[in-house]
């Protein structure tokens, strides 16, 4: 048996101003840091012992594992950053608020990108002041010009299956504080939502989401630590 704790990074800025995000370094708001630091107590309140945490290369991220492992007395505990726990990649609406998305392309059209399972919004340009041509973090990867969120769960499951599986498999507990859609990604695969049904699923920001493991990897039980802003959870398998 193994425990997995599932966090949505806490309110970003542009979390607050409601513009797509993806892979831009936004860092978190006040309020994001405040659900940062109410995660890791509650992870603390749960009783369990963590042994290992894993976060993306993104500053929102990084942020709130450091923040809840603090909050947790646990500082120490060992963090492994990856670039393959990155959000969803957004596109050419990268950076758009998406009010005005929507208002300019049509709420069906933009509800499309976001939602739909393999349908990406369209690439970024070459010369979008977002692009990340030269950022070190990403020296020798195929940054990806969009991605759906079929493409995003192609990314983040053979980092899961060849690293964090491995170490829940171990009997380890084990912390992954990434984006809204590189753990639903996770959640998918766990709980074995189908392709239409996944894009139903929200995580939440900073209330982290415990799972409980059999021998299998197969989810046992699972629980929003916070009631209070919990959403829906995928049926068992």
């Amino acid at each position: 048996m193994s425990t997995l704790a599932l966090i949505r990074h806490g309110q970003s800025q542009w979390n607050l101003e409601n513009r797509f995000t993806g892979w831009v370094d936004v860092d978190l708001t006040p309020e994001g840091e405040a659900q940062a630091k109410e995660a890791g107590v509650l992870l603390k309140s749960s009783g369990v012992t963590f042994d290992q945490a894993y976060t993306s290369v993104q500053t929102r991220a990084i942020r709130t594992c450091a923040l809840a492992l603090e909050a947790m007395g646990e500082a120490w505990l060992p963090v492994v950053k990856d670039w393959r726990l990155n959000e969803r990649h957004y596109g050419a609406l990268t950076g758009l608020d998406k009010t005005e998305t929507a208002a300019k392309h049509g709420e069906e059209q933009v509800k499309v990108w976001r939602r739909s399972y393999d349908t990406p919004p369209p690439p970024m340009p070459a010369d979008s002041p977002f692009s990340l041509a030269g950022d070190r973090r990403y020296q020798g990867v195929a940054v990806p010009e969009t991605e759906s969120l079929k493409t995003t769960l192609e990314r983040v499951l053979p980092y899961w299956s060849q690293t964090i599986a491995q170490d829940l498999a171990q009997g380890r507990n084990v912390i992954v504080a990434a984006h809204g859609n590189s753990l639903r990604a996770i959640v998918k695969h766990l709980f074995g939502v189908a392709d239409d049904a996944i894009v139903g699923v929200e995580i939440p920001t900073g209330n982290p989401l415990l799972i409980t493991l059999d021998h299998a990897l197969k989810p046992t039980a699972a629980r929003y630590l916070n009631p209070g802003r919990a959403q829906p959870l995928p049926p068992l398998p």
